[in-house]
């Protein structure tokens, strides 16, 4: 059988079993997608139709389980729900826009300003220089006034 048969076969159930294991469209898409690329990378030989039914089933589950450890080693906040944390208003603004920054810049901007760490304290435990440091601050405040600015503006 094709590839394309085998997606046209197995894709629904696939997918019902994995939004029934995560209870998320996206993450169920994705483990699908995943076990066709599974698939396609090992082209296991199957002795029947269940056989290879019962392959994909298995792989399939198994990038859930995957998936679920991964969610609980690393929750998530909701941006929506960012708004929580905060004393202010304005504060859930700039703390959203601040988890939209690119990790490098989210980093120092978070260990300078809220944790109150020093430049060179951040180098040390970034194992990076003083001066890409102050850059990264630098580069941080830069988009944090502009998307925070954009968003005045669209208010």
């Amino acid at each position: 059988m094709s590839v394309e048969e085998i997606v046209n076969e197995y894709g629904n159930m696939l997918f019902k079993l994995c939004i029934v294991l995560l209870c998320n469209e996206q993450d169920a898409q994705d483990a699908v997608q995943e076990t066709f690329i599974r698939y396609m990378e090992h082209a296991p030989a199957f002795q029947n139709k269940a056989h290879e039914k019962a392959w994909l089933t298995k792989v399939a589950a198994n990038l859930c389980r995957d998936v679920y450890r991964s969610r609980m080693r690393h929750p998530t906040v909701n941006l929506d729900e960012i708004s929580e944390y905060c004393e202010l208003p304005e504060q859930g603004e700039v703390l959203s826009e601040l988890m939209n920054l690119p990790s490098q810049l989210k980093t120092v901007i978070y260990l300078h300003y809220i944790e109150g760490y020093k430049t060179t304290e951040i180098a040390a435990m970034m194992g990076t220089t003083v001066n890409a440091v102050r850059k990264r601050l630098q580069r941080g405040r830069e988009c944090l006034k502009l998307s925070l600015s954009e968003n005045s503006r669209s208010l």
